[in-house]
């Protein structure tokens, strides 16, 4: 992927004594190393249940503490009650900005309408907060385009631009209380929909709907439960050939349940995408079973966040890419946007290995 943003400085260290300490002492001149404390920035994240954002969190908390600002980092447990208290914590504390993962992007308004009062401001961190004007910026990713790639790898995978005879295909969507769950949903239906309206791609069940086919709180379990029904049911008939799944959490919930009607053992596996780029579905992408993932790449979205929060604080501009896209219902937010990539089997090692996500020996 393309480097956006310049590396941030590393603050050099003397010992590891010294590097344990960074994370409770601060500057206010940014890589200066001066002893100024230059005060905590709040990181409320959704879950730890993906590994995606346990790595979203490591990654800002690292950086934010190389740039001398002390973090408080917590997570919700996908409870948006627990997270809107943590954020009132953090108000309380006086924290000077706060970057927020959020559980549910429309349950906010109340704990922004706090933070605006109290002058701190406010970083939308990869799932759009909806219903208030108290969004200063949003850093995330080109979800529609997710979308897209996620379904071109299934046209590619099926060769449904030349097939003679139609395919048969499900499909699942993320969490409806996910803001990004409909960008991705949409991006890909603009490339699936023609072919579904010309019959050259058959849905057996019928539900192509996005409220029919969410996934709540993203739950793998939820996705395999969902799948269980369709082969019992409609897809009990048919030999299906490709399943639509959001993220790797819920093509993997997916995949086992396939596993466990038969698919894979004398009968193909459907070609199944995600999203992520978690390890576990990389292996899977390494071995055939899982076709493709979607790689974004957090240690990139982490220094966003972190060079706009830095530069709000100095008195500065952040950088954005977009100010048209994304309408929280009651203003555009101003927005720095990522390009996704997509990884299969034959890019993976290019991808993901050799740009350093990951090691050799992580896939085992």
């Amino acid at each position: 992927m393309r480097r956006l943003f310049p590396r941030l400085a590393v603050v050099a260290v003397a010992s590891s004594a010294l590097l344990s300490a960074c994370a409770g002492s601060g500057s206010t001149a940014v890589g200066s190393g001066a002893d100024t404390d230059a005060g905590t920035i709040g990181l409320p994240m959704p879950t730890t249940a993906q590994a995606r954002w346990v790595q979203d969190g490591q990654n800002m908390q690292k950086q934010f503490q190389a740039l001398g600002y002390k973090t408080d980092l917590q997570y919700a447990g996908d409870d948006a009650q627990k997270q809107n208290a943590q954020i009132d914590e953090m108000i309380q504390h006086h924290v000077r900005a706060l970057i927020i993962g959020s559980v549910d992007g429309t349950a906010l308004k109340a704990e922004l309408d706090k933070a605006k009062a109290a002058g701190i401001p406010v970083i939308a961190y990869d799932r759009l907060i909806r219903g208030s004007g108290n969004i200063d910026y949003y850093a995330t990713f080109d979800n529609f385009k997710v979308g897209v790639l996620q379904a071109n790898s299934l046209v590619d995978a099926l060769g449904l631009k030349t097939a003679a005879a139609p395919k048969t295909i499900e499909l699942f969507a993320g969490s409806p209380d996910d803001n990004n769950a409909t960008f991705f949903f949409n991006g890909a239906m603009s490339v699936l929909q023609p072919y579904i309206t010309s019959g050259k791609l058959v849905v057996p069940s019928g539900q192509t709907d996005f409220k029919t086919v969410a996934t709540p709180k993203w739950d793998g379990k939820t996705a395999a439960a969902r799948m269980d029904t369709l082969l019992a049911g409609p897809d009990a008939a048919v030999t299906l050939d490709a399943v639509l799944a959001p993220n790797d959490g819920i093509a993997r919930g997916v995949i086992g349940s396939l596993q466990a009607h038969g698919y894979g053992k004398g009968k193909k596996l459907p070609v199944v995408d995600g999203q992520d780029a978690e390890l576990d579905s990389v292996k899977l992408v390494n071995t055939g079973v899982q076709y493709s993932t979607i790689y974004k790449d957090t240690r990139e979205l982490a220094k966003v966040a972190v060079e706009m929060t830095d530069k709000i604080l100095n008195g500065q501009t952040p950088d954005i890419n977009d100010t048209k896209t994304y309408d929280n219902g009651v203003k555009v937010v101003p927005t720095f946007l990522l390009q996704p990539v997509l990884v299969t089997k034959a890019n993976l090692q290019t991808v993901l290995i050799d740009g350093g996500y990951y090691k050799s020996s992580d896939l085992g």
